[in-house]
């Protein structure tokens, strides 16, 4: 089970996000409803925090594990970086909990509708790349393609 938000849909989560954001009028202020939201993470257990979880990709230390099959993948994660664990928050509210060919049908609109594409620096831009990556190819390997 997912500590997140239920919409019933990955695209609803997104149009969610993308309302949320909206109530911010400056990137200081959505930049700490990032971290507030990175806050809102469900525990991740020290003992996944293994090198065979971590995301690599990331300038940040990133950890990640998926349960489940091809009917329901549910992702925990956590970061040692207050953004990131908001952005990973973003990434699992749209994605954990869901089949995986709803993962694989759902581009990560969220990144570019609430403008994290042109307000992340690239580092940041490529760890969560690197963790949507990561999402899609589970999903991937569950449906066994």
């Amino acid at each position: 089970m997912t500590d997140f938000p239920t919409e019933p849909t990955a695209a609803t989560a997104q149009a969610a996000i993308a309302e949320e954001f909206g109530f911010f009028g400056d990137w200081s202020e959505r930049y700490q409803y990032l971290i507030d939201l990175g806050r809102k993470l469900p525990p991740f257990p020290e003992e996944a925090r293994t090198e065979e979880n971590r995301l690599h990709g990331c300038q940040s230390m990133v950890w990640i594990v998926a349960e489940g099959d091809a009917a329901r993948i549910d992702f925990r994660a956590v970061s040692d970086s207050a953004i990131v664990s908001g952005l990973i928050y973003l990434a699992l509210r749209v994605y954990s909990g869901r089949p995986a060919q709803e993962i694989l049908d759902t581009a990560p609109r969220f990144v570019a509708d609430i403008g994290l594409a042109r307000h992340l620096s690239p580092t940041r831009s490529n760890g969560l790349g690197a963790l949507l990556q990561h999402i899609q190819d589970t999903a991937r390997a569950r449906l066994g393609q």
